[in-house]
């Protein structure tokens, strides 16, 4: 994995997996095995057997085994979005690293991979902004920070280059947030808040900018996705109010075209089979 270029993170997740599939009395070097053991686990949701099978199928191909794979396809659900409150509550019960943390996720809606790279040299201080080194094929981001971030962002040790390297792994320091996320939950009550994650965060960011902008395309750039199918979802996440629901729609099918509904007013909202939909409220 390393030698085709994949993340550490992702290497290391994928090493726990199959240490898993040993534990459970999987043969590695026999699939019927595996394919067994996944089978009968019954508390194992579709996703991560999904997981599983993805894992293994690497596994098998770096050995030369010839497989099955098993079709396992997990419904694809709509991302669990917290309110505003949970967030806050939840970083204000972390301690300084892991609540600098999640305030860099929610002001950014950065994955944590990019976050746990981030280095002192890409905070700009004087301008108030954090430069997004992607990962996952995405594209560089700039954010402005807030004044309640740069403090927090202070007040940690400047002594190494990595901001977070008070934490040897990404993995390390997710446990140490699940810890406290454990914790804040049972204090305020509130069992919402153990469904809160890292990547929580950016879909909370995602749907919150979208609800403010109804632009898609500042969305996706936001994100830094590459492509607009993954960042359709998060215009099913808000509940219209009854005069956002009234729109006029046009079609675009050249340049000079949607050039002219632009100049009309029309936002842009996506392309569909080669065509280029906006729209403008009535």
């Amino acid at each position: 994995m390393r030698k085709q270029g994949y993340r550490e993170s992702t290497i290391v997740g994928k090493s726990s997996r199959l240490k898993r599939l040993v534990k459970l009395e999987a043969n590695l070097f026999n699939p019927e095995s595996v394919k067994e053991v996944i089978a009968t686990q019954s508390n194992w949701s579709i996703a991560r057997k999904e997981a599983m099978v993805y894992t293994y199928d690497l596994f098998a191909k770096w050995l030369g085994i010839e497989w099955t794979k098993p079709m396992y396809k997990a419904p694809r659900k709509l991302p669990f979005i917290p309110l505003e409150r949970e967030i806050d509550d939840l970083t204000a019960g972390c301690n300084k690293h892991i609540a600098a943390f999640m305030q860099l996720a929610k002001e950014t809606g950065a994955r944590a991979g990019e976050l746990y790279s981030l280095t002192w040299a890409d905070i700009d201080f004087e301008n108030k902004t954090v430069n997004i080194t992607p990962e996952k094929g995405s594209d560089p981001r700039v954010f402005r920070m807030s004044n309640k971030l740069i403090a927090m962002l202070n007040a940690l040790p400047k002594d190494q280059e990595q901001i977070f390297s008070h934490y040897k792994r990404l993995d390390n320091l997710r446990r140490s947030f699940e810890r406290y996320r454990k914790r804040t939950a049972h204090k305020f009550g509130n069992p919402r808040i153990l469904k809160i994650t890292f990547h929580t965060l950016r879909h909370w960011k995602a749907t919150m900018e979208y609800h403010k902008t109804k632009d898609i395309l500042y969305v996706m750039k936001l994100l830094g996705h590459r492509n607009i199918k993954n960042t359709l979802i998060y215009t099913q996440l808000i509940k219209p109010n009854d005069d956002d629901s009234e729109y006029i729609s046009k079609v675009a099918r050249t340049i000079d075209e949607a050039r002219l509904l632009v100049e009309a007013g029309f936002e842009y909202v996506c392309d569909v089979e080669g065509v280029k939909l906006f729209r403008k409220r009535k």
